[in-house]
């Protein structure tokens, strides 16, 4: 049992430090997938996401919503590599209270998810837990040419996102909190929660014409996430334009909440952070979904947002499982 609160990130360097080491390996630990040589340049492309009742459940979601989005979520990562998924296998820990028709719930939803991205779901495990986990693994593969690392940022690219950030950390605080908002917020923002969607034909797009120099999936939320890039990469980032959703926006300045906040510490948008030479930042507006929100600069390690009253340095913060300080997750 885990009782002194190391985190997930710390117990994952711990686990990791163990492994021998693959050589020749094409994708360093710590990326959002592992990837395996497999001839003619070709990479197989490896990603697993465990979702857990416990953890990952919000009030209000449904066993095929939760099925669903374990795969989602897992698809997400291979989109940040610009990786189409093929096949998916899922591991299922199920309690004993389940009925027929919540295992045919989890088995649709399973189903969806993959085939709403053009992969197919080819078998896994199952067994008896106390609390209901759904570990999926999806393979892809592509060219060593056209993955988009992590690591691989540049002082001088500039910094896109493919969509806006905030509704998700406003939709968890109106299932919990039962907030009174307008219809369309509402919906929206629960959709967002229950209904998530990964960016697959932009990250695809994005390999293909060899547009982004790095890329990450957003889900641990904006903050969290431009600081594992500019780790990865060694730099810094200057965000000037905070991608908030207009509803958002709204919504905040009535209530006297922080736009801010919920844009930059929510999580679970699964949105793709890229980085990108400036002139492939104008070619890529054909795309139609990139926003350009800053760029990457030279200070290893900081992130920073530049607003009318100066610079002010964005706080690394986010939901970490296994942390007894991490503030709560969304899900």
């Amino acid at each position: 049992m885990i009782r002194h609160g190391l985190g997930e990130r710390r117990i994952i360097e711990i686990i990791m430090s163990l492994q021998e080491r693959m050589p020749g390996n094409p994708i360093p630990f710590g990326d959002d997938v592992s990837a395996v040589r497999i001839g003619g340049n070709r990479l197989a492309v490896l990603k697993c996401d465990m979702l857990v009742g416990m953890t990952d459940l919000p009030r209000g979601m449904s066993l095929w919503q939760a099925s669903r989005k374990a795969v989602i979520s897992t698809i997400s990562d291979l989109a940040a590599k610009g990786v189409r998924p093929q096949a998916i296998l899922a591991s299922l820990g199920l309690p004993r209270s389940l009925s027929e028709r919540d295992i045919r719930e989890i088995g649709s939803g399973l189903n969806s998810g993959a085939r709403e991205y053009g992969a197919y779901v080819l078998g896994g495990d199952t067994n008896e837990s106390k609390d209901l986990v759904i570990d999926v693994s999806a393979f892809g593969s592509c060219s060593e040419e056209e993955i988009i690392r992590r690591d691989t940022a540049n002082v001088g690219d500039k910094v896109a996102v493919t969509g806006d950030f905030g509704l998700t950390a406003l939709g968890l605080r109106i299932i919990e909190e039962g907030l009174k908002v307008p219809r369309r917020l509402m919906v929206e923002a629960t959709s967002a929660i229950f209904m998530p969607r990964a960016r697959l034909r932009e990250g695809l797009a994005l390999a293909k014409h060899h547009l982004a120099t790095a890329s990450i999936d957003s889900s641990d939320g904006l903050a969290w996430s431009l600081y594992e890039l500019a780790e990865s990469s060694g730099v810094g980032f200057e965000i000037e334009h905070l991608p908030i959703h207009n509803l958002v926006k709204e919504y905040a300045l009535k209530a006297g909440l922080d736009a801010a906040e919920l844009a930059l510490y929510g999580g679970e948008e699964y949105e793709l952070i890229v980085t990108m030479k400036p002139a492939a930042l104008k070619r890529s507006r054909k795309l139609g979904a990139l926003k350009y929100i800053g760029s990457v600069t030279g200070e290893e390690g900081r992130v920073t947002l530049r607003s009318e009253s100066g610079v002010c340095e964005i706080e690394r913060k986010g939901y970490e499982h296994l942390k007894r300080d991490s503030q709560p997750q969304l899900t």
